[in-house]
């Protein structure tokens, strides 16, 4: 199941474990149950402290696996095979449940074995999803230092049963003893907050209390990392608040035009990013959300959540997010058959016709994507031509299954109150109204910058939503500079975010010299 390098690495990782730990499968005659019995056998090949019971619970879901610490009597379980990007969730959950600590604030920790009641968390994920990993990790987190709390990482793809059951068309969505909890992307602080309020009001009594940074980056996407890099190496009192690092890069599946790295994927660079900006002496302040920015004595920044942050100079990188088709039935179906990553959602799709609607880069990608897995895909382009590059749109004509429709305007999105059923599209050369039965809709029509929180500010926003800046990053409003996707920055790319916020950053950094201490400029 494992090769031999993997095997040499797991070896040497797992010298940190220091306490037994049963793994506990649950297999039927299928393949994937022979898989996961056979990853099952090579992790505990690898350690001492790591032992195999097969059959362990006769009502457990087949194939799954339980890791469970022996002395902690703390259950982590994966139903299916967690391969792909779930990988990293099963070693992860194998350290933790052996003794090795999690690099997690003491008050959190504190906070989680606070908690006196039966929780029975249940996750379903895509293998391909590169979300999920981090809700599995985050749920994993809680339940490894509290053993009245459960976890469950369900292979959606696999208990396809389930998945229609609970009309589940949307990863990854999050259960908690037996009720919707979450959909989406969401980390540990939020999940606290959503468990116990008075987690949330010390979160923010505790930003409130930090005294006014140099540089206070807002967003986590690769322009904020960048900016937070070059702030940190001139010494300033740096910090990041954002809602995720790593921004939409973490949905990214393929990278390909990063200079000097020939190939990689979102979550693999986000994960890089992050590491180099906590190599340095850098706030990082996730799972928060900014609501407003004013300018007095300091930068003053509120957060949704209340508490309040000051600083001398600001780096705005909030970057931008999926933009919607906005017709009738898109905002009903949302996470019922509406979709915005093929890479997360599409397996949940297997053997059913799906529609994209855009005919760029994304939407041509995203039908070569989905096109492995469903029955069939209509491409729907308002424009005369497709606009993707010309060897995707090769590949995609080569493909039977893919069937693409331009000069067409879709109108609505169809559904019988649970779950999208059709489309309905305008065709622009003969003005004739059309409707395909789909399972699915993915979005792909280019990207809206994540500026509305600055509508009321004195920061200056042209016509599409973006940061008017210079040369410099500098924005309208004194000490407030911008980079990246939400700026008027031309070309939204991952390499020209990361030299915007580098330069917004720098441009910080003269602002503070020469505006806040002219002797030191002289």
């Amino acid at each position: 199941m494992l090769d031999a390098q993997i095997k040499s690495q797991l070896k040497e990782h797992f010298k940190n474990i220091n306490s037994p730990v049963e793994l506990r499968v649950a297999l039927d005659s299928s393949d994937k149950s022979n898989e996961l019995n056979s990853l099952a056998h090579d992790l505990a090949a690898l350690s001492e402290h790591l032992s195999v019971v097969e059959n362990y619970d006769i009502n457990a879901r087949r194939p799954s696996m339980v890791v469970s610490s022996v002395e902690s009597k703390t259950q982590l379980s994966f139903a299916g095979v967690p391969m792909g990007h779930e990988f990293t969730s099963l070693i992860l959950a194998l350290l933790h449940s052996g003794g090795y600590a999690s690099k997690l604030e003491r008050d959190k920790v504190e906070g989680i074995k606070s908690i006196d009641k039966n929780l029975n968390f249940e996750v379903y994920i895509s293998l391909s999803c590169q979300t999920c990993p981090q809700v599995v990790q985050a749920l994993n987190t809680l339940a490894v230092n509290n053993p009245k709390i459960t976890t469950t990482m369900i292979d959606g793809a696999l208990f396809q049963q389930e998945v229609e059951e609970r009309n589940i068309m949307a990863v990854p969505s999050v259960y908690l003893n037996g009720q919707l909890f979450s959909q989406g992307a969401i980390g540990l602080s939020d999940i606290l907050k959503k468990l116990d309020q008075n987690s949330a009001q010390k979160e923010a009594e505790k930003l409130s209390s930090k005294a006014p940074f140099d540089v206070l980056v807002i967003g986590g996407g690769p322009a904020g990392a960048s900016a937070a890099v070059y702030a940190a190496r001139k010494g300033l009192n740096t910090g990041v608040v954002a809602q995720r690092f790593g921004g939409q890069v973490a949905d990214t599946m393929s990278i390909e035009n990063f200079i000097s790295v020939k190939e990689t994927e979102g979550p693999k660079l986000v994960a890089q990013l992050e590491q180099h900006v906590k190599q340095y002496d850098v706030d990082v302040m996730t799972s928060n959300k900014v609501a407003r920015i004013k300018r007095n004595d300091y930068l003053d920044i509120e957060l949704e959540s209340g508490a309040k942050l000051k600083a001398k100079s600001v780096v705005i990188s909030t970057g931008a997010r999926w933009r919607n088709v906005n017709v009738p039935g898109e905002q009903e179906y949302k996470g019922r058959g509406v979709a915005y990553c093929p890479h997360c959602d599409g397996p949940l799709f297997k053997g059913k016709p799906v529609a994209v609607i855009g005919g760029g880069n994304s939407g041509i990608e995203a039908a070569i994507d989905l096109a492995n897995i469903v029955e069939h895909v209509t491409v729907l382009e308002f424009a005369n031509e497709l606009k993707a590059d010309q060897v995707l749109i090769n590949k995609a004509k080569s493909i039977p299954n893919i069937e693409i429709r331009t000069h067409v305007q879709t109108t609505e999105i169809l559904g019988d109150t649970n779950k999208v059923t059709g489309l309905q599209y305008l065709d622009r050369d003969s003005g004739e109204a059309h409707s395909i039965a789909i399972a699915g809709v993915f979005v792909q029509i280019g990207l809206v910058p994540n500026s509305e929180w600055l509508q009321d500010s004195d920061i200056e926003i042209n016509q599409f939503g973006e940061i008017e800046i210079d040369n410099k990053g500098s924005t309208s409003m004194r000490g407030v500079f911008a980079a990246g996707d939400v700026t008027t920055t031309p070309f939204k790319q991952i390499v020209i975010a990361m030299g915007s916020g580098a330069t917004a950053s720098l441009g910080a950094f003269e602002y503070l010299i020469r505006e806040l201490d002219p002797a030191a400029a002289a």
